[in-house]
């Protein structure tokens, strides 16, 4: 582009022929979920649905007094809508605390636009702190840029004229302009962010066995109820004298005759709802829920409920360098003075003072004199020297850091000082002088050499031969809570793995001082140019540097092929790939929008020392979670079983009002009290596993428990109360031992809330009776109650103790047959598998084909919004020129802009 084309920039004309071309810089960010889809994804769950179908069919029997269970559907589906909202609050507001704004040159004037109304070719000017709005090319002055959210490289990277900017990177110093070579999609930024817009699946056990539990009971209970209401209606048919050829002709014509079996249809419903673990489900959010508002108390944003189950499961922690070890900031190591011969009498050192070395003294001076344009090296030097008692001398020449000199220098009445890389400022025969100790430092650090010169020319170039005073060593800033953070998870296990785009010898060096188990063994990923190379480095190493974003993504995979519960951490958008891949990823606040968007964790403070909490509480939720859940999954798989055995055995033994009293003292204040306890210890086995060796045995004894019952009622004739009581009482019992069970080792809360509910109990059966339909047993009805309690209660105890002893299963994943291979190795022998699916894949596409559909609606918003720009960087004309401006209105076809016609000469 001409230089008349530079200080013009594109005309009116040229912007909105480019925008009609769709050239513009439409925003390609990854956005939170609308309001519409967070509704509909927690309303629309199968679990809802069977709640529906059952309600509709109460309604159909007048009996509304029955629809209680919907106000736990309701309760569930609030939670989890609120907690959506709230976590998408939270990331937008963090996303609009960032810049919006860019300026260009158009029609010869300064504009400022938003970013989505720059167009392609425009020329935009950059300065310090700015972000990079588009894909550029420089093409006046010079800057440095900070590329560490894209890369990963925490160096500066110098631009000038003929070089390429990488949108989402920042200026670190300098002033430049640049033309805008790439638009929106085809932003190097926005690339990144499209390979990370696949849907997400939500990696967390306890999801997945309350999908598995609820998608159980929905295939079991249709058999079962049709049979439970067959069986019901039989009864119904014989009382009512058997008229009609059959109980099924004779329910049709009751139906059609407006009288609906309700007593029938009642029995149903209420044992089918037994099947559906309401409770659980209820509990699960309740407690999630609870768990991150205390996350958010510590300035941890959960944005989706159950991300605290998978970050307490985590057994590998990938961390990012940048942003996550370190502030992002650097910092001064130490300082390192070399003797100096015939200095210290010499005339122009008469000034400096006698308990400071000359090598503070130059680092502080000229620290200060070049802090104009301080970059990083420069203000970590001024911090350094912040609180220092360093004189303070007046410089009589500066001489600013140039990248091509890669040294900046200052005179003053004590000296010339100058301070960069040692192989540019000293001479060959200086350097082999100091070359070891150089290479020594260079080990951990940046070193810089600090050197005495006669003085410099007025081109800016040294005079005389460097004489090295000393060197300073400038490193990455490490988080104060780091080291301590890091030992936390080794002494819990987790094996960490440090991924970076930096230097492998820096990223390494950092993380040994942070006590990353396995630092000293890292690897260039320059070098891991194949997969079977990059999946064989993920067993070697630990440290990781010079990681594309696309190597970070493989190094998860490869991570999770091996049944490890990955979490990922960063802060850029080099970081998105692996985040969305990883089963918890944890983002900062001050990252990048990407970053914090596709993160199910957000630390707000930007503080990595929050982790240990965070894993703390969702150690604490699932642990008693799992402990909780065995009461409600005994209720579920009880009353499946009892429903099939009464199919066969006629009525159903308990009555509504009965399983009140169950609900409550036996299942739901224990389940609560108990999921909400203090508990840090490690997650260990499958959740769903756990679960079934604690309400199995006791799902089996209450069977039995009722079997006997129904068996010794038929044999004694025992009254329909008499058999309701019975099976309350012995069910109850069973309950209570594996409520005594579950709540070891005892502490005084657990030993309150097992007299709780004794006493619950007994005041519930022994004073009101008659609101409970509670039989007066007698004596010999109460011995033989007693026997079965005692029986069955000794089976429940020795089925428990056969389960505790079972051995977990072990899996264990192959690859390298194409697709992947997955070996189970169980106690009954081995099976393979595919880790494919045919239904994931066709997920995918769904969501690719909704995804396509977003786009071209944001790229029809987008050229309104373009649009709206073209009136906006109108050049103001001064009054009675005669000037007329361009109109943008609203038309048929959506935006219509009016431009002035040229008047004829």
């Amino acid at each position: 582009m001409a230089a008349t084309d530079i200080e013009r920039g594109l005309s009116t004309a040229e912007v909105e022929e480019r925008i009609a071309a769709g050239k513009i810089n439409r925003n390609m960010e990854l956005k939170t979920k609308s309001v519409k889809e967070l509704i509909i994804e927690n309303l629309c769950t199968l679990f809802n649905l069977i709640n529906v179908i059952l309600a509709f069919l109460v309604i159909l029997t007048g009996s509304f007094k029955n629809l209680t269970f919907l106000f736990v559907v309701f309760l569930n589906t609030a939670i989890g809508v609120i907690q959506s909202m709230r976590s998408k609050k939270m990331v937008d507001k963090l996303t609009l605390l960032t810049s919006k704004k860019a300026i260009a040159v158009r029609d010869g004037s300064e504009v400022e636009l938003d970013l989505d109304q720059i167009v392609l070719d425009d020329i935009i000017r950059l300065g310090r702190g700015d972000q990079i709005p588009a894909d550029a090319v420089v093409v006046s002055g010079e800057a440095l840029v900070n590329e560490s959210l894209l890369t990963g490289e925490s160096d500066l990277i110098k631009k000038q004229p003929g070089s390429e900017l990488m949108s989402g990177s920042f200026i670190d110093s300098g002033l430049l302009r640049a033309r805008v070579i790439h638009v929106g999609a085809d932003n190097y930024v926005a690339k990144i962010n499209n390979e990370a817009k696949y849907v997400k699946k939500v990696n967390s056990e306890i999801m997945n066995a309350l999908n598995a539990i609820v998608r159980f009971a929905s295939i079991i209970m249709i058999p079962l109820g049709l049979a439970l209401f067959a069986s019901s209606v039989s009864e119904l048919w014989d009382a009512a004298g058997t008229p009609g050829n059959s109980a099924l002709s004779w329910c049709f014509s009751e139906l059609l005759a407006g009288h609906v079996p309700s007593s029938a249809l009642l029995s149903t419903v209420g044992a089918l709802l037994g099947m559906i673990p309401q409770g659980l489900v209820l509990l699960t959010s309740s407690v999630l829920a609870i768990a991150t508002v205390r996350l958010a108390r510590r300035k941890v944003l959960a944005q989706q409920l159950y991300c605290i189950e998978t970050l307490a499961r985590v057994d590998v922690l990938c961390l990012d360098k940048t942003g996550t070890i370190t502030s992002g900031r650097m910092e001064v190591e130490g300082t390192y003075p070399l003797p100096v011969e015939g200095m210290g009498a010499g005339e122009g050192d008469a000034a400096v003072p006698v308990d400071t070395t000359v090598l503070d003294f130059a680092l502080a001076n000229v620290a200060r004199a070049t802090s104009a344009d301080a970059n990083e090296t420069c203000q970590a030097l001024l911090n350094y020297y912040a609180d220092r008692p360093v004189e303070v001398s007046e410089p009589l020449s500066v001489i600013p850091f140039s990248s091509s000199k890669k040294w900046s220098g200052a005179s003053f009445a004590q000296g010339s000082y100058v301070m960069g890389a040692a192989q540019f400022v000293l001479s060959d025969r200086a350097f082999a002088q100091v070359e070891n100790r150089v290479a020594e430092l260079a080990d951990t650090c940046r070193v810089l050499v600090v050197a005495r010169v006669d003085g410099f020319t007025p081109d800016g170039d040294m005079v005389g031969e460097a004489e090295p005073v000393g060197f300073v060593t400038i490193r990455d800033e490490i988080r104060t809570s780091a080291a301590e953070t890091i030992g936390y998870f080794n002494e819990q296990g987790v094996t960490l793995n440090v991924i970076s785009g930096d230097d492998p010898r820096t990223v390494s060096s950092i993380a040994r001082v942070v006590g990353v188990p396995g630092a000293d063994a890292y690897v260039d990923a320059t070098t891991l140019d194949t997969p079977a190379k990059l999946d064989a480095a993920v067993d070697r190493y630990h440290v990781f540097g010079r990681v594309t974003p696309q190597q970070k993504r493989e190094l998860v995979q490869a991570l999770k092929r091996r049944e490890h519960t990955v979490a990922m951490t960063g802060d850029g958008v080099n970081d998105v790939l692996a985040l969305k891949e990883a089963d918890c990823s944890v983002a900062m606040a001050a990252g990048s929008d990407a970053a914090r968007n596709v993160a199910e964790i957000v630390l707000v403070d930007n503080d990595f020392a929050s982790m240990p909490a965070a894993v703390a509480e969702g150690r604490r939720s699932i642990n008693n979670l799992q402990r909780s859940a065995s009461l409600f999954l005994t209720k579920t798989l009880f009353s499946m079983g009892l429903a099939a055995l009464c199919i066969a055995l006629p009525p159903y033994p308990f009555e509504p009002i009965q399983m009140t009293l169950i609900n409550f003292f036996c299942i739901g204040a224990p389940g609560f009290v108990l999921g909400l306890e203090p508990n840090n210890a490690r997650v260990k086995g499958s959740f769903l596993t756990n679960v079934l060796k604690r309400a199995l045995p006791a799902s089996i004894a209450v069977i039995l428990a009722a079997a006997l019952d129904i068996f010794v009622a038929r044999v004694f004739g025992f009254s329909q109360l008499t058999l309701s009581t019975m099976c309350l009482l012995s069910s109850c019992a069973v309950s209570v031992s594996l409520i005594w069970r579950i709540s070891q080792p005892l502490t005084p809360l657990r030993v309150v809330l097992f007299v709780f509910v004794v006493a619950g109990i007994l005041v519930g059966v022994i004073g009101f009776p008659e609101l409970l339909s509670i039989a007066n047993l007698s004596m010999g009805q109460m011995v033989i109650l007693a026997v079965i309690v005692v029986f069955t209660c000794s089976v429940f105890f020795k089925l428990a103790t056969m389960m505790d002893s079972l051995k977990p299963r072990r899996r264990h994943a192959a690859t390298g047959f194409g697709r992947g291979v997955r070996v189970h190795l169980g106690r009954g022998g081995g099976k393979v598998s595919s880790t494919g699916s045919t239904a994931e894949r066709f997920a995918k596409r769904v969501a690719a084909d909704m995804a396509q559909r977003r786009e071209d609606r944001t790229a029809r918003e987008a050229e309104a919004r373009a649009l709206e720009g073209v009136a906006q960087a109108q050049p103001k004309k001064k009054k009675g020129s005669g000037a007329k401006r361009s109109r943008v209105t609203k038309s048929a076809q959506g935006i219509k802009v009016s431009m002035p016609s040229k008047k004829k000469k």
